[in-house]
């Protein structure tokens, strides 16, 4: 059962809102300034479904909330987040939720989301954070790290990637048009990604403490 879901959700709106000021001043200096009027958008839909989302497994969790994502987010984070969970789902259908089951749906719905926004790392975008947060728990699994420091390394992971791209030209979005004025702000998908990680980390620290 998906049940532990829950809190993650409750978690990931939690930062998104407690950081609503920051990443909208972000995305007002290199794109449309809606990033996070459309994120909270989705992830308010997505709270309002917690009791039924509970009562699914995880493959028809992750589908559930893939397709609430693409109805209800606006501008691009939509699709590709919507991309991300429905990839993630098919990945996990007759799957236990494990650390490597999670890495390989994880990398599954990453490389999809590339697919949709024909892009990669390096790009100032949220895939700058994702990318890397793949990587790391696919080394998590190769190595067989405990769950406490796969999210050290999780954490770790987002917020270089995050970071990583206050230094890029942006090629994507309507960032890309600002040329080189774009550097020197990190990018408002990296952050907000970064944050909603981060947060979904903490939970389950908290949970296997």
């Amino acid at each position: 059962m998906s049940s532990t879901i829950l809190p993650l959700i409750r978690a990931a709106a939690s930062a998104i809102r407690e950081h609503a000021d920051e990443v909208t001043a972000l995305d007002q200096a290199t794109g449309d300034g809606d990033h996070v009027i459309n994120l909270q958008r989705g992830l308010a839909v997505l709270e309002t479904q917690l009791e039924v989302l509970g009562s699914l497994d995880w493959a028809s969790a992750l589908q559930k909330i893939g397709m609430s994502l693409l109805s209800s987010v606006g501008g691009a984070s939509g699709s590709l987040y919507g991309t991300l969970f429905i990839a993630m789902s098919k990945s996990m259908k007759g799957r236990e939720m494990n650390q490597a089951n999670l890495a390989e749906a994880f990398a599954q719905g990453v490389e999809a989301m590339k697919a949709r926004g024909k892009a990669d790392r390096g790009e100032k975008t949220m895939l700058d954070v994702l990318i890397p947060v793949a990587d790391a728990l696919k080394s998590a699994v190769e190595q067989a790290l405990p769950l406490p420091q796969t999210l050290d390394e999780v954490k770790r992971a987002a917020e270089a990637g995050m970071e990583s791209t206050r230094g890029m030209l942006a090629t994507k979005g309507r960032a890309s048009f600002l040329g080189e004025r774009a550097i020197g702000y990190i990018d408002a998908g990296a952050r907000s990604s970064q944050l909603m990680i981060s947060a979904i980390a903490e939970v389950l620290a908290g949970s296997a403490s």
